[in-house]
């Protein structure tokens, strides 16, 4: 028997094919649009931002804040050290009313975490979880230099053993 294969039709698949690329891709931006909506207009998963007579967005005020800078330390690690220092600079965040007062004490904060990080061991500075624990310390000891309340928390912006 011989082979009779009938030439197949390649231009009506390829017709078909782009027919039913444009219009998936036409539903894929009516639903996106769609679920847009619906979540922005508050529909489903909460409410609409509210809007003054403007037709502008009213957001909730940001509470008062007040950041305090600690002057950047060097804290030696000793000769036995593989690193020999261990650069450190942060910021309070601070209830604002206190803002002054803990300024008043900020020499006795700095001499807190430097004695602090001065007794603490290369091999505990080197550990990836460190970071986290000793801001906990620094910060609870910085709370017991300050008065209640006064301190929130303990930013650290350079941690660098050198």
């Amino acid at each position: 028997m011989a082979d009779e294969t009938e030439p197949e039709p390649t231009e009506d698949k390829k017709k078909a094919g782009k027919k039913g690329l444009i219009f998936g891709l036409l539903a894929a931006i009516i639903a996106g649009g769609g679920g847009f909506y619906v979540t922005y207009s508050g529909m489903i998963l909460g409410a609409a931002p509210a809007e003054d007579a403007h037709g502008e967005s009213e957001l909730p005020a940001l509470p008062e804040i007040a950041f305090i800078a600690l002057d950047p330390m060097v804290i030696s690690l000793g000769d036995a050290a593989n690193s020999k220092f261990l650069r450190f600079s942060a910021q309070l965040d601070v209830d604002p009313a206190s803002a002054e007062a803990v300024r008043m004490v900020q020499p006795r904060i700095v001499d807190v975490l430097n004695t602090y990080l001065r007794a603490v061991s290369e091999d505990e500075l080197g550990k990836p979880s460190a970071l986290e624990r000793l801001r906990a310390q620094m910060l609870r000891r910085i709370q017991v230099v300050t008065e209640q309340g006064q301190v929130k928390d303990l930013l650290i912006t350079e941690f660098v053993l050198g």
